[in-house]
């Protein structure tokens, strides 16, 4: 009988689940379904309660409905039937949180929380913990805790426990009510495995090591920062591990359990299937490009960019999202980098001049490098690595009269790949060997104009990963693991990886070697104007804080 695999991809506004073939990785079928909700950002669903700047929510049951219609179509698709399904693995957005009760129930979907707001999952984009980021940074400073140059040195906006403060600074009442406070990953398995609620068990949940290690300051040795640290920053922080974190550490891959006989029916899939620990979808996106190995850099692109590299070493880089040992493949140490804003900004280039992707491509592909004067500042959603800053803010530098809409188009583009090229020098600087480049998500197979960029800005080959599903391939990956060699046949991570995902053997991006002369002048313009502690950057923080 032939095997097969499942991948849930939860993105920003869809999920996407692949059908996938253990023996190779082809996938057998696929579907994708919008949330019902999508990102709730202006009011919220209920009530329609006007929401303050940066907040960004979303629907908890859009998760479980959209993996049902997606699940069950792309097994339709596939002509498979659910006792060849070996395995389900999930990868989600993240860090996306939520309070919930101890039997899995969201707080939201309480009445006495419907309308408000922080009862709600924050989706990683709610950037409107400013007050508590800096305040959880600033007592780790003052305290001089080890554990913070894991971070390179800063906690970022998007992470969990900013999320945490937030709520006991702005709505106590839900943090009081929450006995269980999660990554949405760790829920969504949480329900495959033990419910969906009210029928969950605190005791049967398994909390992903990567979720953990990377977005909410958990390490293999020492674990969450302590009870004191915690204490400092607030009071009623102070127990919020022992009490509000229920739960086992697992790392992707490792069976966190198997699917109920409700969360089967919901799936369309066999009771008894087993289901990964999860994995942010970003770093699933490593598996699923054909990276096994120590020093390639997997560039996932997207809305936002998640950069990710594993290494043989470990050593604080500044401003370097996180080191997680095993964080993303075994054995290795696993650096997380990223971009808050890549092709959201592309987007809003486009909303703004009220112009399509494709014609602007076709004329900014015609200009030479450098966008003809202009340069961009990509922080239209703060800068992530290496600042770690969300006070920051974009823009747009040798504006003029002549300016034409594909200069601005361009310019965006250039901006992206010179923050990659900051990020690249921030690692090798510290020591981590950066040899190869393999970029995958859906922006590398849209827009060969912006790959050759990025490879002249670079100076370095960029190869594609062969499925343009690399996350969701992924995340099926994880699935096979999950049931074991004997089922699978794959003896070891690495095995399954090589076997089920590669990179195109017929397309390499390769730099330029005029432009990427010009890139380096026009790099060293962008670091100017990219100062951090530099005018244009007060002006920027000043700017955010009259809104």
């Amino acid at each position: 009988m032939k095997r097969f695999t499942v991948g849930l991809d939860y993105g920003t506004e869809s999920v996407r689940a692949l059908v996938v073939r253990v023996s190779d990785g082809r996938i057998a079928g696929q579907a994708a379904d919008a949330y019902a909700h999508g990102v709730i950002d202006s009011q919220l669903s209920v009530g329609g309660l006007k929401l303050p700047a940066d907040y960004a929510l979303q629907h908890p049951l859009d998760w479980l409905e959209s993996a049902a219609k997606t699940c069950q179509a792309a097994m339709k698709a596939a002509g498979v039937e659910p006792d060849q399904v070996i395995g389900l693995g999930v990868d989600f957005t993240s860090c996306t949180m939520l309070p919930a009760r101890a039997d899995g129930t969201p707080l939201c979907l309480l009445d006495s929380f419907a309308n408000v707001p922080l009862a709600w999952p924050k989706l990683w984009k709610h950037h409107a913990a400013k007050a508590a980021t800096d305040r959880i940074n600033q007592v780790a400073r003052d305290r001089r805790e080890s554990w913070l140059a894991r971070y390179g040195g800063t906690i970022g906006l998007e992470w969990f426990w900013p999320k945490v403060l937030e709520t006991i600074q702005e709505a106590p009442a839900v943090h009081d009510a929450a006995e269980v406070w999660i990554e949405a990953g760790d829920w969504l398995v949480w329900q495959l495995i033990d419910g969906p609620y009210p029928a969950c068990r605190p005791t049967n949940l398994a909390r992903s090591t990567c979720q953990a290690g990377y977005k909410a300051m958990w390490n293999r040795q020492s674990g969450y920062p302590t009870r004191d640290y915690f204490t400092a920053v607030h009071p009623a922080m102070a127990d919020v591990v022992q009490k509000k974190m229920p739960g086992t550490l697992m790392a992707p891959g490792r069976r966190a359990g198997q699917l109920t006989e409700a969360a089967a029916r919901l799936l369309g899939l066999a009771r008894g299937t087993p289901v990964s620990a999860a994995i942010i979808d970003a770093h699933a996106g490593v598996a699923g490009s054909g990276v096994a190995e120590a020093d390639t850099m997997v560039l996932v692109m997207g809305t936002s960019s998640c950069h990710m590299i594993n290494s043989r070493i470990e050593t604080p880089a500044p401003g370097v999202a996180g080191v997680v040992e095993d964080g993303i493949l075994p054995g290795y140490f696993g650096y997380e980098t990223g971009q808050a804003c890549v092709g959201d900004a592309f987007a809003w280039v486009t909303r703004t001049l009220g112009q399509d992707h494709a014609e602007l491509t076709r004329r900014a592909r015609d200009l030479s490098p450098g966008s003809g004067g202009v340069l961009a500042l990509d922080w239209l959603n703060g800068c992530r690595t290496p600042l770690m800053d969300g006070h920051l803010s974009g823009a747009l530098v040798g504006l003029t009269l002549t300016t034409r809409p594909e200069q601005l188009y361009r310019a965006m583009l250039e901006g992206t790949a010179f923050g990659l090229k900051w990020i690249v020098q921030t690692l090798r600087e510290a020591g981590v060997p950066v040899a190869r480049f393999v970029a995958s998500g859906g922006l590398p197979a849209k827009s060969p104009l912006l790959m050759q960029i990025y490879a002249d800005v670079l100076n370095e080959p960029i190869a594609l990963a062969e499925s343009d599903q690399s996350v969701a391939l992924g995340a099926a990956i994880l699935g096979c693991l999950a049931a074991g060699s004997s089922a699978s046949g794959h003896e070891n991570f690495s095995a399954a990886i090589h076997a089920m995902a590669r990179q195109r053997n017929d397309l390499t991006y390769r730099p330029q070697a005029d432009a990427s002369r010009q890139y380096e002048r026009m790099y060293r313009l962008y670091r100017k104007a990219g100062d951090g502690q530099g005018a244009l950057a007060q002006v920027m923080r000043a700017l955010r804080q009259m809104e």
